[in-house]
């Protein structure tokens, strides 16, 4: 009789644990993530946006989750590659993606190519921005445009003579020179690379003559008296290059924002979506980090997961049009 009442009396105690939340159900195990290192991808070799942006913002999400954020730069195919590997990665919150706002580009641009698809957009969920900013049109220091007046001369005197650098079609770097040349009616000489990073050195190199690119990844290059800025495709002044003026001030109408932010597998299970999302906006708070990224030209404009969602899906409208007006390339 003593057994069985004492049995009896553990049941109910479980049962009562159970209700209140007392004993590790599912979710309170769930609870637990992260339990092991995180990978976030970077879809691009290091010295671009992505790479500038992921390296504090992981080493404060690593604080924040008491785990390891671990990145992989898996370069290639204007980040379709990495976004790829992302998408398709298994959903159980250990895998992230630093993108930028070439995702959005991709899928539309795999269409209109006939290719199988990289990614589909629905397959990634957006966790939190950490930047977006305008791209910049850098030349060398020593080349003979003195101001955008005089690059667009010369590029209608020279139909495809000038060339720039990107890191890939329909990328980042690539869409918004695309946006300038059926603005202005010129005609320049495309070169993609693997990134923001050897475009750059190429542009350093003298093998190229302009990219078109995150202020982050120039600003040391034009303080060292190496790079010069022409305008930017922003509308409001650039906190890094208030003296540079923008494409529309300049009587062309183009516009283009390079954004960066947080992504996760569409199907990662809400707590550990959530507590990802947590992670990151600490990140994105973070003094540390936000010295990081203002100090090389990119200030923090964080956007929070459902006002980043809206911000991604107005985007990919708009990209598609522009990808539609570039067309096939080979």
């Amino acid at each position: 009789m003593k057994r069985r009442t004492v049995v009896a009396s553990l049941a109910v105690l479980n049962s009562i644990a159970n209700i209140t939340g007392l004993l590790p159900t599912s979710a309170m195990a769930q609870s637990a993530f992260p339990t092991r290192a995180i990978t976030m991808i970077v879809p691009f070799p290091p010295g671009g946006l992505a790479d500038l942006v992921a390296r504090p913002v992981a080493e404060a999400m690593a604080r924040d989750l008491g785990q390891p954020v671990v990145i992989e730069n898996k370069a290639g195919a204007g980040g379709g590659i990495g976004m790829g590997l992302a998408a398709k990665a298994r959903a159980d919150g250990y895998t992230v993606l630093l993108a930028l706002s070439s995702l959005t580009v991709i899928p539309e641009a795999d269409s209109l190519l006939g290719r199988p698809p990289t990614f589909a957009l629905a397959d990634l969920r957006p966790i939190a921005r950490f930047t977006a900013d305008p791209t910049v049109l850098a030349v060398r220091s020593d080349a003979p445009w003195k101001n955008l007046q005089d690059f667009l001369d010369d590029a209608r005197k020279r139909p495809g003579a000038i060339n720039y650098g990107s890191s890939g079609n329909y990328g980042t770097m690539h869409v918004p020179m695309e946006i300038l040349s059926q603005t202005a009616n010129v005609k320049m000489t495309h070169i993609p690379f693997t990134g923001a990073g050897p475009a750059v050195v190429a542009l350093l190199g003298g093998q190229i003559d302009a990219v078109s690119s995150g202020p982050a990844t120039v600003l040391q290059h034009i303080k060292a008296g190496k790079l010069r800025v022409l305008a930017h495709w922003g509308i409001a002044s650039l906190a890094s290059m208030p003296d540079v003026r923008s494409l529309k001030d300049l009587g062309q109408n183009a516009e283009y924002a390079q954004w960066s932010g947080l992504f996760i597998p569409a199907a990662t299970p809400e707590p550990f979506a959530q507590r990802l999302r947590a992670a990151a906006r600490f990140a994105a708070q973070d003094v540390k980090v936000r010295e990081v990224i203002q100090n090389a030209g990119s200030p923090v404009q964080y956007q929070d997961a459902a006002e980043f969602d809206s911000y991604v899906q107005a985007d990919a409208k708009r990209m598609a049009d522009v990808v539609k007006r570039i067309g096939k390339l080979e």
